[in-house]
């Protein structure tokens, strides 16, 4: 039987996840990318797992993973997009957030995506038109909702537009702690969550076209009716990029409001939040 698109990246991040969380807690070895970046073991074979189970069924489409590179036919327009361990650091310190993503970009765009959490076993799931959680076999709608008023910031690098902007300075704004409760949980589970009404809303710096890290997220964001931007609220992967996902209008246009206090007009200069 021929699987589709949607139960084959729900399966896939399924299948890293068990990796994920067998590993969990043994020591692990590890692999150096950049000065503070590197990769476990248990990222590599997750990676393996997940690349097999879409070779195996979707030979003929290319995939882009985050420590495999890409691989396939050069002109294919299918490709995988794989991140088989979002949140390495915290998974490396024995802590428990972290997402395996999955998500498949066509022509069309972004078509299909899974984002899984290994130690909740939980996986979000869009197909492109809606956005779910499935538990235990058994699928839920996503209904995003402010009402946490929880904001997860990442302050992870790079940052693409510093010193103009800075996530971290978010933390710092008065505003933003009359209106907010800050979040830093360095995965990015965090973007499901604003899906599933976990978070209010979801803010970093970057540039995020094709991003392994973020492809699903922002997929399932949209499935679910979240409002998706740039940081500047400009369309998503245009301008100075980064992204502003939020659960409604009104959170996404207060978190707008703070972020332009470090975008001053043409000819300005920008004001650091002490």
């Amino acid at each position: 039987m021929v699987i589709t698109d949607r139960d084959l990246a729900i399966a896939a991040a399924q299948a890293g996840a068990a990796v994920v969380r067998s590993k969990y807690g043994a020591s692990l070895a590890r692999f150096e990318k950049s000065r503070g970046d590197f990769a476990t073991a248990a990222d590599i074979e997750a990676e393996k797992v997940i690349l097999d189970v879409l070779r195996t069924a979707r030979p003929d489409d290319a995939v882009t993973g985050e420590e495999s590179g890409r691989t396939g036919a050069g002109g294919a327009e299918r490709m995988w997009l794989v991140d088989p361990l979002c949140g390495t650091l915290n998974y490396a310190a024995r802590s428990m957030l972290v997402a395996v993503n999955v998500a498949l970009r066509t022509r069309f765009g972004i078509t299909v995506a899974a984002s899984a959490d290994p130690f909740a076993e939980e996986v979000f799931w869009t197909d492109g038109a809606s956005a779910y959680v499935r538990r235990d076999g058994v699928d839920e709608k996503l209904t995003p909702s402010a009402d946490s008023r929880l904001v997860d910031v990442n302050l992870d690098p790079p940052f693409p537009n510093d010193p103009r902007f800075r996530a971290v300075r978010l933390l710092a704004d008065p505003g933003f702690v009359e209106q907010f409760r800050p979040r830093v949980v360095s995965t990015t589970l965090a973007v499901a969550w604003v899906a599933a009404g976990r978070r209010a809303a979801y803010v970093t710096d970057g540039h995020l076209q094709d991003s392994v890290h973020f492809a699903s997220g922002i997929a399932l964001c949209q499935a679910a009716g979240c409002v998706v931007t740039g940081i500047q609220g400009q369309p998503l992967h245009t301008g100075v990029g980064g992204l502003v996902v939020a659960a409604d209008q009104e959170t996404h246009a207060a978190l707008l409001a703070l972020i332009g206090h470090q975008f001053p007009p043409e000819g300005g200069s920008a004001v650091a939040t002490p």
